[in-house]
Parts: structure tokens; sequence; C-alpha cells
């Protein structure tokens, strides 16, 4: 599946389950020749278009006012199409491992009028598609349907999980943002993904009704800062430390598993 394909299978799912989603874009990927074409079928489409800086580098806390400069690059990009918002999502969830730099990094995204674009559902699902990526450069006419499987009980595994973590913090369920990468397995299950979802009752949402909800504008008092909002706040709460792991998701949690299925 080359990279238009996936793109166009992507937005085919988010069309069929009619629902409007959230692109963060890294410029350093769009400032090509291609990308206008691309950029604008998602903006043209309804779905958001947010920043995810220039750069896509880790932010440790040391460099506010560099990341901040980052993402200013980042915005001539995007900001020329209806579906620009100023959200911006930190490259790898990282919000910086000290209290200095993650409360200027927050007072300069105010500043600049940016929101956190935060994830409450926090996924691997970069890790399945490299390890899926892997087996078919190995062998281009592997099964892909254990991958597939493998995918959605994780997808559903962590979406339960996070969501369970947000009953017990709030009494209730909240509004939810998934983190899905737009990579070989998005374009290959997303509509997959999606049915399930809405088979097992859940009632999907545009990502600009899941940004408006209060929630999102919290801000944990937490280092390091970042991870799904739900991890940071339930690590700020104090309550539930035996059922949180740092980092909240990677790859190494999931490679056991996956060896075992041979996958």
């Amino acid at each position: 599946m080359s990279g238009n394909d996936r793109d166009t299978a992507i937005r085919k799912a988010l069309q069929r389950h009619k629902v409007k989603a959230g692109g963060f874009v890294a410029g350093k990927y769009v400032d090509g020749e291609l990308s206008p074409r691309i950029l604008s079928a998602w903006s043209d489409g309804g779905h958001i278009l947010g920043n995810h800086s220039y750069s896509h580098q880790y932010f440790g806390g040391k460099s506010p006012d560099e990341l901040m400069a980052d993402i200013m690059k980042c915005e001539p990009l995007l900001s020329g199409y209806p579906g620009f918002r100023k959200l911006f999502r930190f490259p790898y969830l990282a919000e910086g491992n000290t209290a200095d730099g993650r409360d200027k990094m927050r007072m300069l995204l105010r500043q600049h009028e940016y929101a956190n674009a935060h994830v409450t559902i926090d996924t691997s699902d970069w890790y399945i598609d490299n390890r899926l990526k892997a087996r078919l450069k190995a062998d281009p006419k592997a099964q892909i349907a254990p991958y597939r499987r493998f995918y959605l009980d994780h997808i559903w595994d962590r979406a339960t999980f996070y969501d369970s973590l947000s009953r017990s913090l709030f009494g209730h369920s909240i509004d939810h943002t998934i983190l899905l990468h737009h990579r070989l397995t998005t374009g290959l299950f997303l509509d997959d993904m999606l049915s399930m979802f809405r088979e097992r009752g859940w009632r999907l949402i545009d990502a600009t009704a899941a940004f408006a909800s209060p929630v999102f504008a919290m801000e944990p008092s937490v280092l390091p800062a970042g991870q799904s909002l739900v991890w940071s706040l339930a690590k700020a709460d104090g309550r539930f430390e035996k059922l949180l792991r740092y980092p909240g998701e990677d790859g190494d949690y999931e490679a056991e598993k996956m060896d075992a299925a041979g996958l």
C-alpha cells in the first residue's frame, strides 16, 4: 500500500463512519511537493489540522523557547488551510521532565494561543506497524489477518484501560481521543477498528467535540509531564500507582506478546 493509497484508505474509513478526526502534522514530513494535495484533502473533508512541531523532537524540558520556535516554524505550512486549528500535540507525548520546563512551555503555548491536543487513549500502534512491515519485507505474501487481530485486541485493551481509569477519576466516562499514527496499520485496519467500537457500544464523536471537553483544559502537576492525559491525571491523584507504568505505552510491552504469537 503506497502512502497515497494509505491516506485515501484512512479518509474513506473516517467518511464511512461519519467522523471527523484530527491530523497532527510534523512539518518536516509535509514540506514537499505532494503534501498540499493531501493536506487539502483532510481540510476539505472537515478534519482538523493541528501542529505537531516542525522537527518532531523529544521535549525534555530544557529548551521551551526552542520548541516554541519549532512550533511556529510548522505553523505557516498549515495556517492557510480552513481545517487548521491552534492545537499542539507534543511529539512522543513528552511535555517536560522538569517543573520549570513544563510550566514555561505551558505559558508559551498560552501566549501563542495554542491549546494542548491531549491524547486520552495512548497506544503502541506504531510498534505493531513496525512488526507488520518487517514481516511483509521478509515475506510479501505473509498473512496480515493475525496482525489485524492483534492490533484490534491491543486497541480495545488500551481503550478499556484508559476509559476505566477515567471512570474511577471522574465517576463517569469522558470524551476520548485515541493516538493513531498515519501508518500502514491505520490504512489497513481503521475501518475495522471504528466498527469494533460501534459494535461494542461506544459512540464516535468528532475531534472538535472531544477537544472542547473541559477535561482537555486540565494541567496535571506531575513529572515527567505528558503521556495520556488520563494517565497524568491518575498520577496526580495518587490513588492509582499500582495501575500506572512508565511510560504508559511502549513497544517493549507488546514485544513478548507478539513474539509468542509468531508476529
